[in-house]
């Protein structure tokens, strides 16, 4: 396996529950990776010990040939994080708050163009607090792309977004991989995977049923037919 983002037999488990199982998938510079599956099927548990948010309990993974719960500043000003949920401080606002992220780095992507390409100038005032889910992912996706990052990891980056909102983060998605980062994408919809992913990993109960291009994994089927066949089976 080579690749910027490696996980090879990853284990996980909280108490008697085992949330990743033996996992393994890689992802590449230049390319979308699109990380399906079920609540509960592990993409978020593997997603947090790639950012370095969790500690693996077997196997290993490492993001840039580096084990990420053990990475320095260097490495993890290369890589950029939108969590699905949080990570952003309450009592801020938008702009200010992205400004002294762009401050962290050295050469950080255009912060008044991610600002008017997201449309969070519509709820500058606001404070994260009183934000939308919607407007929250704004805001976080702008600062996951302020590094400019090496790889970057979005799980469920449109969630909550609205139709014109979404086309904008895909345009942003595929700019990112164009330039040559390595994007993991989680998500739950089969239309954002079908035009984001250049390789699609489906999980179920902790294990990987399926991974490759988009055409591999649906073999002249629907991927959505395709999902829940394979994910129905590793539920039996």
């Amino acid at each position: 396996m080579t690749g910027a983002v490696l996980v090879r037999e990853l284990r996980r488990s909280f108490a008697t529950t085992t949330a990743v199982d033996g996992a393994s998938w890689s992802a590449s510079p230049g390319t979308v990776t699109a990380l399906l599956g079920p609540n509960g099927a592990g993409k978020t548990t593997t997603v947090e010990c790639l950012e370095g948010l969790q500690r693996p309990d077997g196997g290993s993974v490492q993001v840039l040939g580096v084990d990420p719960w053990r990475s320095g500043p260097d490495h993890r000003a290369r890589v950029g994080v939108m969590l699905q949920e949080g990570g952003l401080p309450t009592t801020s606002r938008p702009l200010p708050l992205l400004r002294h992220l762009a401050a962290l780095y050295a050469e950080p992507a255009p912060l008044d163009e991610l600002v008017t390409r997201l449309g969070i100038e519509e709820f500058a005032r606001t404070t994260v607090r009183r934000m939308s889910g919607g407007q929250r992912q704004r805001v976080a996706l702008a600062a996951a792309l302020l590094p400019h990052p090496d790889v970057l990891f979005l799980d469920e980056p449109t969630a909550g977004l609205d139709p014109h909102a979404r086309l904008e983060v895909w345009d942003l998605v595929r700019a990112e991989a164009a330039r040559g980062a390595c994007v993991v994408v989680t998500t739950h919809s089969f239309e954002e995977a079908e035009r984001l992913a250049d390789r699609v990993v489906i999980m179920a109960a902790g294990r990987v049923v399926a991974d490759g291009t988009l055409d591999e994994v649906r073999g002249g089927q629907s991927l959505e037919g395709v999902y829940f066949a394979l994910t129905t089976r590793a539920a039996r």
